[in-house]
């Protein structure tokens, strides 16, 4: 967790409500600029940002953290400037709380948080299951290709050559389709 914040009470707050197997580590910095230099070095699960901070409000920073698909960000904006900044991120997925807070209130968004990042953690594991799939169908394509060109086979026969060959041999067709490629180019 990426905490922006130049409050140490609300820093202090915040630690004391963390439960450690949830949110830990967590990483404090007081202002947008070293947040970045951060947010760069590595990535974070939970961004909370308590603006205003000493360099800017912190809703272009709440955005960009939004676009690395894998991270949940809290914006905490004072009464009079929340409707303001939750209206320019809320398309962009950031969670907004006015400020001030009370601990219920702040458990509960906690929660959301976290039950928000284990849906992206769902979406990201289907996304590359789906994308691992596709690139299995690549690879037997361009076997089925190759068996075409070199074999005179048509594009059926190819198909269910690769597929008995994994059959008997108990391997995936991408194994199979792999070692074609192997032995013709």
């Amino acid at each position: 967790m990426l905490v922006v914040s130049s409050s140490q009470a609300f820093n202090h707050a915040l630690l004391e409500q963390l439960p450690p197997s949830s949110y830990q580590p967590v990483c404090f910095t007081p202002n947008i600029s070293e947040a970045k230099r951060k947010f760069s070095e590595r990535s974070f699960d939970f961004v909370i940002i308590n603006s205003p901070l000493p360099d800017d409000n912190g809703t272009r920073f709440a955005i960009d953290c939004c676009r690395s698909m894998t991270t949940v960000v809290l914006l905490l904006a004072r009464t009079e400037v929340h409707a303001e900044m939750h209206s320019k991120v809320v398309s962009h997925g950031v969670f907004t709380l006015q400020k001030p807070t009370s601990r219920m209130i702040m458990a509960q968004a906690l929660g959301w948080l976290a039950s928000a990042r284990e849906r992206l953690r769902k979406l990201e594991k289907k996304t590359l299951s789906v994308e691992e799939r596709m690139e299995e169908i690549r690879i037997v394509n361009r076997a089925k290709l190759l068996l075409v060109s070199q074999l005179h086979m048509t594009e059926p026969e190819a198909h269910r050559y690769i597929e008995k060959q994994a059959m008997d041999s108990c391997v995936p067709k991408r194994e199979v389709a792999e070692r074609i490629i192997q032995t013709y180019s």
